[in-house]
């Protein structure tokens, strides 16, 4: 009788997890998630076993890894603009110090493999470059910062053999019906016709769709060449924002935007208000970093996972946003 392999997904309740789990449930694996929160019914099959715990928490995790063959792990707390300094405490309690507890106890449990979940955000600033997995890693927020250095504990894991057991997935810019964030607000607005450009946006951007992602991480955790390796996830192509843009006012029978903002002036503009907003105890409509965000240039290469792993995206960027919003529409939120 063939034993059939035992996957334990961290964070499984998140915007991806439920695409893993599904994605592993075709292909045949046993089941178990750990998150903490409960999955809404139908969310996932019915026979994923469901644990409810802390990544942190020791004696949660070690429970959870027994009998586990390997590991997916996506818990983690994730990118926010401008988060106050007195959050970074808790991105390291989860981001570094939950991965540091998945690994320790992985490695305990004997796990053949476990597939981490970072981004390129880990780059930094590209400045024209086309960024590759040897890239130097120049992480400038609390998200990437400890991302970068949950990375390092899953690379340096080794199983009973020696050998390493982990892998790191460095996804592009997320996109989904289930991804909440800026590429979602920016549909939104482009749908009721509210939105504006800022700059002429050419600069560059790298993206992947979420099933696609789902796909990336059922490929890297069984694959013999992906452990002790990372690679960059996308659909395989560098989009200009502008191409992004009317590709989504396509899919949603809008006319891309005939006007722009500056980028200089209205960067200015807005740090006043921002000013007056803090004096005023208030949150601002919109901030600088929201802008730099909207006019950063991240073009990352991804050609390694095709060419190790064989991976072929199934969603180039009009398919992508086509399904998307179909399901946006199905669920509601369109």
């Amino acid at each position: 009788m063939t034993c059939i392999p035992r996957i334990l997904i961290t964070g499984a309740t998140g915007a991806v997890g439920p695409l893993v789990v599904n994605a592993l449930h075709e292909e045949g694996y046993s089941i178990r998630t750990l998150s903490i929160d409960r999955p809404t019914v139908g969310l996932w099959p019915d026979d994923a076993e469901v644990l409810i715990g802390d990544v942190t928490n020791s004696d949660c995790v070690q429970a959870a890894m027994q009998g586990v063959d390997a590991v997916i792990h996506l818990a983690a707390l994730l990118h926010i603009d401008n988060p106050p300094i007195s959050l970074k405490e808790k991105y390291e309690k989860i981001n570094v110090g939950g991965t540091a507890n998945v690994v320790s106890k992985a490695v305990q449990a004997g796990v053949s493999r476990v597939v981490f979940f970072s981004t390129i955000a880990i780059y930094g600033q590209s400045s024209g470059r086309i960024l590759t997995e040897d890239t130097i890693p120049n992480p400038d927020t609390f998200y990437s910062q400890t991302k970068y250095a949950a990375e390092r504990i899953v690379l340096e894991a080794k199983g009973l053999d020696g050998r390493q057991i982990g892998t790191v997935l460095r996804f592009g810019a997320i996109y989904g019906a289930r991804i909440k964030g800026n590429y979602q607000r920016l549909l939104q607005a482009l749908v009721k016709g509210r939105f504006i450009p800022i700059g002429d946006c050419t600069n560059r951007r790298t993206l992947v769709y979420d099933k696609d992602v789902a796909r990336a991480a059922v490929l890297a955790l069984m694959h013999p060449l992906a452990a002790g390796k990372i690679f960059n996830v996308s659909d395989g192509n560098i989009h200009l924002l502008k191409d992004i843009i009317s590709t989504m006012c396509k899919v949603v029978g809008r006319q891309s935007p005939r006007f722009a903002l500056p980028v200089i002036s209205t960067r200015f503009a807005v740090g006043i208000v921002e000013h007056f907003a803090r004096l005023s105890g208030i949150k601002p409509p919109i901030s600088r970093a929201t802008i730099d965000k909207f006019t950063e240039d991240m073009a990352v290469d991804s050609s390694r996972i095709q060419k190790v792993l064989g991976f072929i995206p199934h969603y180039d960027l009009l398919a992508g946003w086509q399904d998307a919003v179909q399901e946006m529409k199905q669920s509601g939120i369109l």
